[in-house]
């Protein structure tokens, strides 16, 4: 949907800027049906390019004798867990509404980027424990063999051309649960750059290097794995978008012809959607059905224009006392 704000991840410690997802009210809606096969058509495209990595990192990593590589591959693997992950979460996030999940199923989403981050943060401390072990006894690291080398340069070019795949499509379709993914692909091409450095290393005299790269990738993943995890269980306690969304929301309720005023504007998150609550003023004078229809107004106004999967309002008298405001808790934005 379009997006009046940007949206932050916490990847390797970079963050989505606000025009990654500019605010553009000609941009076709995507239905979660849509969105469902976007993700499903980019994530079997993963799945084709993680198979064919695990099994060639893992299997040249142990005939070669780089704990790196297969480190590398254990990644991939994980890749390869998360994509199908991402496959179930999507089939089920399309489904309608239903009397039990009256907002729909788009906290699936959520859920699936809590499950990645704790896939990858399980496998980051795994990765840490082996190269930690392998360290502590340098003298039985053995030199690696050059097909190594090459497997992971062919590893990096494969995982940021599939990260750069996958990420073009998240943003076509504003995806959470694939901008995770695609990270998660960037991730791997971060590691294979490290595991290639370690393995030059390696080959250049420096045999306790390739650990060292492992214990790198290790970390790199584990940083990942807590940032995604850490960020999906806040959404999943209802944390509101950020000031720079509800503003631009404010805005397209403000601008609704008949809409005096604007205050108590609440958000939470639901998947990649959200759900607004708002006071909106008009005039004291207008009629019931008057003042309905300017609801009706700004709510269809809202939801064309921005990422919003309902909006409530409520209809207060401009410029007259407000009991229920003057009562609330939060302060009006």
């Amino acid at each position: 949907m379009p997006s009046g704000g940007g949206w932050r991840w916490p990847q390797t410690g970079l963050t989505m800027k606000p025009d990654d997802f500019d605010d553009d009210p000609e941009d076709p809606l995507h239905t979660p049906a849509q969105r469902a096969t976007a993700a499903a058509r980019s994530t079997w495209v993963s799945v084709g390019v993680n198979l064919v990595l695990t099994t060639l990192q893992i299997t040249v990593g142990i005939l070669a004798k780089s704990q790196a590589l297969v480190a590398d591959g254990i990644h991939s693997l994980s890749d390869l867990v998360a994509d199908f992950v991402v496959l179930f979460a999507s089939h089920h996030a399309k489904k309608e509404a239903d009397e039990g999940h009256p907002f729909g199923h788009q906290r699936f989403e959520t859920a699936a980027s809590l499950i990645l981050g704790a896939l990858l943060l399980a496998v980051g401390v795994g990765m840490l424990w082996s190269a930690a072990q392998k360290l502590q006894s340098p003298e039985l690291v053995q030199q690696v063999h050059v097909i190594a080398l090459w497997v992971a340069g062919g590893a990096l070019v494969s995982k940021e051309l599939l990260f750069r795949y996958m990420l073009s499509v998240a943003k076509r379709v504003k995806s959470s649960m694939l901008v995770a993914n695609a990270w998660h692909a960037r991730s791997d091409a971060a590691s294979s750059l490290v595991v290639g450095i370690g393995i030059i290393g390696n080959l250049a005299g420096y045999p306790i290097l390739d650990p060292i790269a492992a214990l790198i990738v290790g970390f790199m993943v584990a940083k990942m794995g807590w940032g995604f995890s850490w960020d999906a269980m806040h959404d999943l306690m209802d944390r509101s978008v950020d000031d720079q969304e509800v503003s631009a929301i404010r805005q397209t309720l403000v601008a609704t012809p008949g809409v005096k005023n604007v205050h108590d504007i609440r958000t939470r998150k639901m998947g990649d959607m959200i759900v607004v609550d708002a006071h909106i003023e008009v005039d004291g004078t207008l009629t019931v059905e008057a003042g309905h229809d300017i609801a009706v107004e700004a709510r269809q106004r809202v939801m064309q224009r921005h990422r919003v999967l309902n909006l409530m309002t409520h209809v207060d008298p401009w410029l007259r006392p407000d009991g229920d405001h003057a009562s609330a808790s939060v302060t009006p934005n």
